[in-house]
């Protein structure tokens, strides 16, 4: 069983950047593929970014490819988040996840085991 806990949230200026932590715990956490989603009040999560177990792979929303960069750090049980050029869409929840199985249907939030509690992320005009 992997526990994740995210950090790194904050707020920031339009066209500034963030970076996102997911720690996790857990000597699986190597062999889990991992994403990130994000909620904004009155709307659904929605899929951000996704990353095999190994960081070979990576795959984005389209609203935020060339703009968010997903990246892991197995040794230190860790996945990265680099959020540049926030506008306002961008502010939400985000959580980052852990699925077990690989990543089959990366973008669905069922496809995952493990959540960690979210960290808020919000951009000013």
């Amino acid at each position: 069983q992997v526990q994740l806990v995210g950090s790194g949230g904050g707020l920031v200026q339009t066209g500034g950047s963030l970076r996102l932590s997911c720690a996790a715990s857990g000597r699986t956490f190597s062999t889990y593929s991992m994403g990130w989603f994000r909620q904004a009040p009155g709307k659904e999560r929605e899929f951000v970014a996704a990353i095999s177990w190994s960081g070979d792979a990576t795959y984005y929303a389209d609203s935020v490819k060339g703009r968010f960069t997903i990246s892991r750090d197995n040794a230190k049980n860790t996945v990265y988040l680099q959020m540049n050029s926030l506008n306002a869409e961008d502010t939400a929840v985000y959580c980052c996840a852990g699925n077990p199985r690989g990543l089959g249907f990366y973008k669905r939030p069922t496809s995952y085991d493990y959540w960690g509690q979210g960290t808020q992320v919000t951009v000013s005009s």
